[in-house]
Formats: structure tokens, sequence, C-alpha cells
């Protein structure tokens, strides 16, 4: 649908035109110059929330450009649109959805109503069932075909299903049991199920699959969970015995049954849960089997936290409204392409990879929520690595580039880690002088001067010093935790749920559907059919004809030489 030339645009609002101004007369301002002028720019410029801190200053803002922000968040009514998805509306308009992932981490009391009916106790019913199932697990009372303990669990999943739990796993590490392994299978190469099934030398007597598919059809997910029976029957175990090494994720208990999976063991989730949000509902299994009850409902504490901070803090000292204003003020004004998340923190490897399904799938949109074309860029792309690890890799980029990349430092300030405090003290300095380096830079006076006092003979390097020369000016954020517990986590994790939720509404975009992903699944089916029938059935461009054909020949010609 056309936007009607009469409908108001979020560009020719009146906070968006203030902005606009605004961004004009501030855009070349040194943050160096900003911290020189106010002396308590930090204090004015930084939030705590329980053991989090975030610190904003090192930003191209002043306090007039944090009121224009709020400004644009109050006229894109926020607020209001963050009472009804808590309260249960169906803002996912497209699929007539709620979008209610705060309702599983509701540690209140309180009712949460989807068409009528309070969904709490389904919540809970879940929650006790896998507690339940989890603790037989890990006292080592459920038994293998052969009565042996389990000993390692693979979750068999993608997306929603695949990332949210591996992330927390592995930010949890040190709240593992000790006698159970934690493996994720997710790629359809074949080469990943391979190398679970045969290079982690898994016992199918003592390993437990958790199928995650709502539908329990999703392509990438029965292909590895057929693949992972095959290999257990082909063990010698029966397809009775598939029952004591299988469980499901799932609502469609007619497929569940029929894969061999005893209804019993399928553990249900809702509609109203999107996949990129439900690490807090059943998907979360796999956490649970790691981790614990105590540890899971210590994350889930967590992030009801942030949901009541994110509900009751004012606007102007609530931590992802104030995320979500930054991420519009770079994209929308400095025009930044994309957005870094780097975490000094080993256990929070796969966070930046969590975070771009998060983000990139629920604000990746070029339509509103009416379905009208936009005028202005949503969606940044967001990446990211381990921070020190990355200052080796392409912190050049971002330090000497010529693309402007907001960037969120992340740390604790404490590990579980045994290591001397020797280790901890060159990962911290590395954190906060990387922050530092950004927002000052260097001249090339100044890089004269250093290497002046450094006894370098200036004639020596002159032509060097353009090349050492540092713009500075690129902004950040840094957050420190004092240590990586579950309800920190999940405190993390929701602080940037709303962060994207902020973004997606001031953008009015629905960020809870993913339309971007049918079309995809939908030629596949084509090309698949053709790959297997080996006959040419659909038309195609040149291109994907060429590519297909090219592809048969090598295929073939592998199978006659393995002949």
């Amino acid at each position: 649908m056309s936007q009607s030339n009469d409908t108001p645009t979020l560009t020719s609002s009146p906070a968006w035109i203030n902005l606009e101004q605004h961004y004009s007369a501030i855009n070349t301002k040194k943050m160096k110059i900003l911290f020189a002028e106010d002396k308590d720019r930090f204090s004015k410029f930084s939030l705590h929330f329980e053991s989090i801190l975030f610190d904003y200053s090192k930003n191209r803002i002043t306090k007039e450009t944090m009121q224009h922000l709020l400004s644009l968040a109050k006229q894109c009514n926020v607020t209001q649109w963050r009472d009804k998805m808590f309260s249960g509306e169906k803002i996912n308009n497209t699929e007539g959805r709620a979008a209610l992932h705060t309702a599983l981490r509701n540690r209140s009391n309180t009712p949460v109503y989807v068409d009528g009916i309070d969904v709490m106790p389904k919540v809970q019913a879940v929650l006790d069932k896998m507690e339940t199932f989890a603790r037989k697990v890990r006292q080592g009372d459920w038994k293998g075909y052969t009565g042996e303990r389990i000993t390692d669990i693979v979750n068999i999943g993608i997306g929603g299903s695949d990332l949210g739990p591996k992330m927390v796993c592995r930010a949890l590490t040190q709240y593992h049991h000790e006698r159970l392994n934690i493996h994720f299978l997710s790629n359809v190469d074949s080469s990943h199920a391979e190398s679970i099934l045969k290079g982690e030398e898994l016992n199918p007597e003592t390993t437990l699959f958790v199928v995650a598919s709502k539908t329990f059809t999703t392509q990438e997910t029965l292909r590895n969970a057929l693949t992972a029976k095959k290999w257990f029957l082909d063990w010698g175990a029966t397809e009775k015995d598939v029952a004591k090494h299988f469980v499901a994720i799932s609502t469609n208990k007619k497929e569940v049954t029929a894969f061999g999976i005893d209804p019993d063991n399928m553990f249900e989730f809702w509609d109203w849960v999107g996949g990129r949000y439900s690490l807090w509902s059943a998907i979360g299994l796999s956490i649970v089997l790691a981790v614990g009850m105590k540890h899971f409902i210590e994350l889930l504490e967590g992030a009801h936290a942030m949901d009541q901070h994110f509900q009751e803090a004012p606007l102007e000292k609530n931590i992802p409204v104030i995320m979500g204003l930054l991420g519009i003020w770079y994209n929308n004004f400095f025009k930044a392409e994309s957005s870094a998340v780097l975490p000094y923190d080993y256990y929070l490897r796969e966070f930046p990879a969590y975070l771009e399904q998060a983000d990139m799938e629920s604000n990746g949109k070029s339509v509103d929520r009416e379905g009208r074309r936009i005028d202005y860029s949503t969606g940044s792309i967001v990446w990211g690595a381990e921070g020190n690890n990355g200052q080796h890799a392409f912190y050049q980029l971002i330090h000497q580039g010529t693309k402007l990349i907001p960037t969120d430092f992340i740390i604790g300030a404490t590990t579980h880690a045994t290591c001397n405090q020797h280790h901890r003290n060159i990962l911290v300095s590395n954190f906060l002088a990387q922050t530092e380096a950004l927002m000052i830079g260097r001249s090339q006076e100044e890089t004269r001067q250093q290497l002046k006092a450094a006894g370098v003979k200036l004639k020596d390097v002159e032509e060097r010093i353009p090349h050492m020369e540092f713009e500075g000016n690129q902004p950040s954020n840094s957050i420190i935790f004092k240590e990586l517990t579950p309800r920190t986590l999940g405190s993390l994790i929701a602080m940037y749920e709303h962060k994207i939720f902020v973004q997606g509404i001031i953008w009015n975009l629905n960020s809870y559907d993913q339309w971007g992903v049918e079309l995809g699944k939908h030629l596949t089916e084509k090309v698949l059919e053709e790959l297997e029938s080996g006959n040419d059935i659909y038309q195609h461009d040149s291109s994907t004809k060429g590519l297909l054909e090219q592809y048969r020949t090598f295929r073939n010609e592998t199978k006659r030489g393995q002949k």
C-alpha cells in the first residue's frame, strides 16, 4: 500500500524536524570538548540498574540532544505502546498476535491476559514440567535405553530455537552440571551434524536430544532430527527406545508422536511467543538442563526486574529508552549504517550473534505498521565479536575508517575464572582504553609531540604522521556489571529486547513478524524438488539456472570419481 500524500510521516513531524535542525548545529562538535566543558558529564549521562552501570557519556550528545530525542519518544507514544505490549494487546498486527515474552518471566502475582484468559497458570505449568524433567536428568534418574545416565544433551533447532539457548548456555558455563555436556545442532549442512554426533564421540546410550520446533515442520530442524534418529538407531537401538532419548518443544502433538517421541515429553509454548524472544519459554529447556531450574528462575527474575525498570522509570532515566533513542540518533541523523556490540567477556562471545537476529529480524522492515512504504532508514546492521580479539582484527576500521560505527562495550568487573588478577587488569585496561581512544582521538600535532617525547627524530617519521592520526569522536556506550550471574544476564538480554522495541515503535514498525524469511523458504522448496527429482521443473533466471547446472555437474563428477 502506498502512502497517501496527506498522511503525516515521521520525517515531517515536529520532533523530527527539531532533531534535524539540532543535528546541523551539533554534528561537528567534538566529544572531548564536551568533556572539557563539563566536568560532571559522566554523572549526567550515566544510569545505574542494580549491579549494572550504563555509561552513555561518550556519545555525540548534549542535554539539548537528549531533550529532543525524548520529545520524539513522547511524540511516537512509546509509553503507550509499551503498556499495550505488557497488557497482552495484539501489537503484532500482521499476524493478529500479542507479543508477550515478558509474561514468560513475570515473577509477580500479576495476571496477564490474552483474549480475556490469564496465561500465567499455563506459563507456570510448563515451568513446573520443565523442572520435573530436568531434575530427573540432572539427578541421574532419567535413564537411557540401556539403563545408563544421560551425559550429553544435543539441542536441535535453528534461529531463536538455537541462538538464544546457545548464548545463555555459553554465558553461564560456570553454572553447568558437572556431568552434562551441552551441544547445539542447527545448520542443515551435514558437516555440522557429523561434527557433533561423530566428532564429539557421543554415546547413543547416554545422549538426549531436545528437538525444538513449534510446528515440528521446520525443514532444517526436522532434517537434523531425522539424521540424529538414524544415527541413534544405527547403533542398535530400536524405535521404542527413541522415546527415552528424544524430547520435543513443540505444539504439534501429531507429528511429535509420529517421530517416536512420547507426547508426555512434549513441552508447549504459544503463538504469542516469537522465536527470537523464546529462550524464556520451553525453548529454554536446554538451559534448565545445563544450569538447573534455580538458576533459570534467576535468569527470569533478572529479565523481570529490567521489565519493571522499563515500565516504571521515567523516560530520561530509562536505560532501554535511552539506548533506543541513541540508536535512532545515529541511524537516522548521522546516517550510520551499522552498530557493534563488543563484549570483553569470553562467556558472552555468542551475545553479538544473538542480538543480530533479535535486532535485524525485528526491525529490518521497509513498510510501516499500516503497510505503507517508509521514507527513512530503519534496522541498523548489528554485528560484533569478543572485544579483545576484535582489537587485533576489525578495530582498525572503527578507529580510522570512513564509517561511523556506534559501539556498545560490555564487561564484568569480576570473573568466575580462576586466573590471576593481572589477566583481568589487562582485559579491563583494554576495555577502558578503547572507549577513551575512540572518543578523544589523536591529532597530527599530538602525534608529533608524543614521538618527540619518546626520543624519535621527527624528520625520520614525518611522512608516517598522517597515517598515525586518529580523528576520534567515535561514539560508544559502556556497560559494566559486577558479575555475570544468571540474574545479570537476564537483565542484560531484556535491556536489549526493549531497546529494539523502542526503535521499532519510533519507526512505526511491527517488530514481531518476520515475513522477510518466507520467500527464500518458498523458493528453496522449488529448487529442492528439482534437485531431488533431477528434472528442470520451474523457470529461473540465467544465474540461478547456471549455478544449478554447475552444481549438478560437480556432484556428478564427484560421484563418478568415488566409483
